[in-house]
């Protein structure tokens, strides 16, 4: 196929594929909305069930709670993760436009992000586990706050000192470079790129995970906060100067976690 012939399909490609992240992500966005709606401070202040989250008092959870602290946490992780995503989906379709092997470009694109959601949904069900415990033992609050300071700057300086280990510089490299991480690892067909999808989805967990942890600091459902990890994970891998800003991020952290445990002294 030559060049010419091949634009109008890439246009094509690249309109689909943005025009469905853009919807999935802008739903996913709107839902966070409508169960901060009923929320106050930080975090959910005594939410019932019907709306959102709230938990039967601090230490015990219905039956029902952890499904809806889990479907709460993939959305999270959809609204967050999409669209730092995006890049690697659309250099999905570019490639696989180039291939002959089945499916369409499209189609392949949309096999390596079931992939990728699949790992962030692994990871949302850890969460979830994580704030259950946490919550059954009282270290957070029903409001989905951290109530224990010298866990919250542990977690802050953990996080902090994690952007300069070698294996977030190690995650980041894949995350930054789409095309380089195709070239190491392209798989054909549909199964192929949910292959694909699983393993970027492991090295993007692998670049984010102390960050997104931090909502267990800050406020689980702190939509502030939310909305600065998204912006901050698209900088870091989107923008030229991601490595700086992941650098800075990481001053900024440790920083403010030495702080709060300094101030316990």
């Amino acid at each position: 196929m030559s060049a010419t012939g091949a634009a109008p399909g890439v246009r094509r490609d690249r309109v689909i594929v943005v025009g469905g992240l853009a919807i999935l992500g802008g739903l996913a966005w709107a839902y966070l909305l409508h169960l901060h709606a009923p929320m106050t401070g930080t975090g959910i202040d005594a939410v019932g069930m019907d709306g959102a989250m709230a938990m039967s008092g601090v230490h015990r959870w219905r039956g029902g709670d952890i499904l809806v602290a889990f479907l709460m946490w993939v959305v999270m992780m959809v609204a967050m993760m999409t669209p730092s995503a995006t890049p690697m989906l659309l250099t999905v379709a570019t490639v696989s436009r180039q291939r002959p092997q089945p499916p369409s470009p499209t189609a392949m694109a949309a096999a390596v992000f079931a992939g990728y959601l699949a790992v962030w949904t692994g990871f949302s069900l850890g969460a979830t586990l994580v704030q259950w415990g946490l919550q059954s033992a009282a270290w957070l609050s029903p409001a989905m706050t951290s109530v224990r300071p010298l866990a919250a700057g542990l977690l802050l300086l953990l996080a902090g000192v994690y952007q300069f280990t070698p294996l977030k510089h190690a995650c980041l490299v894949r995350c930054r470079t789409p095309l380089g991480f195709l070239l190491a690892e392209w798989r054909d067909g549909t199964a192929g790129g949910l292959v694909m999808g699983l393993r970027h989805g492991v090295y993007c967990v692998g670049c984010c995970w102390l960050v997104m942890a931090l909502l267990f600091a800050v406020g689980v459902m702190n939509l502030l906060w939310v909305v600065l990890i998204a912006a901050y994970v698209l900088l870091e891998k989107v923008s030229p100067g991601g490595w700086w800003v992941s650098r800075a991020i990481g001053v900024l952290l440790a920083g403010w976690g030495m702080r709060m445990l300094i101030a316990m002294v």
